[in-house]
């Protein structure tokens, strides 16, 4: 089995993080192809990041379908484009977000959700009522830091993390906390040590629901919502991005 793993932010040391957290959980037999956008933010921290990921996030996916690859997994907590990249693939589409809420449901019976900023609390909340998880989750926290913290040698952002779980479990009576970044796919195993109930990473959520959905034979269903785009010219910039 192939899984082609976008992180669909431009920042390559994030994107070995996730590769290697993803490889960690894969089953024997399961190869990893984790890639970066060649354009696009470096960091997604809001609706504005989040428009200018997609196309390199499809460019991602359009390759990999050529490549015959069979499933995919878009790697960041908005799951900016998903919706888009199922209509463009026929292999299963997975995004970090809806695989750690549906996880979470089946070990613990209610979440909440940790993430990076504030700014992305409007976004995470408005996901758990399209995909149905509002009454799991007991609340979206941030612990105040940019998504690049994660990156730096020396920055408070795991410190802030711990504090703001603790926070979590202490206020908000949560019976499993969901990582809200795909830059914190390193942390859950250690986390869920130190605090004593399931955290959960989306990227290997992710891993683990691709690997059944393939395991079982399902595809990407083109009737109604996932239907292929339909033909027609894009102009300017936009030109090679277009449906054929």
């Amino acid at each position: 089995m192939r899984v082609n793993l976008v992180n669909p932010n431009t920042t390559l040391s994030m994107t070995e993080k996730i590769a290697a957290a993803a490889r960690a959980v894969a089953a024997p037999g399961t190869e990893i192809r984790a890639v970066s956008p060649a354009m696009g933010p470096v960091s997604i921290e809001g609706a504005y990041d989040e428009a200018f990921c997609v196309p390199g996030l499809l460019e991602e996916i359009a390759k990999a379908e050529e490549l015959g690859f069979d499933g995919h997994i878009v790697a960041c907590f908005d799951d900016p484009g998903l919706d888009a990249a199922r209509q463009l693939a026929r292999a299963p589409v997975v995004g970090i977000a809806e695989a750690a809420m549906h996880l979470a449901t089946l070990v613990a019976g209610s979440f909440t959700i940790v993430t990076t900023l504030s700014r992305a609390v409007p976004t995470i909340e408005q996901l758990t009522r399209k995909y149905g998880f509002v009454h799991h989750c007991r609340k979206v926290r941030a612990a105040e830091f940019p998504v690049l913290a994660l990156e730096e040698p020396g920055s408070r952002a795991r410190d802030l993390l711990r504090a703001e779980i603790a926070r979590a479990i202490a206020e908000d009576r949560c019976e499993a906390i969901i990582l809200g970044c795909a830059g914190m796919a390193d942390l859950a195993r250690d986390l869920a040590a130190e605090f004593g109930l399931p955290v959960i990473d989306g990227v290997a959520a992710a891993i683990k629901l691709v690997e059944a959905v393939v395991g079982l034979g399902l595809r990407t269903s083109k009737i109604g919502a996932f239907a292929p785009p339909l033909p027609k010219p894009y102009t300017g910039a936009f030109a090679r991005f277009a449906p054929r």
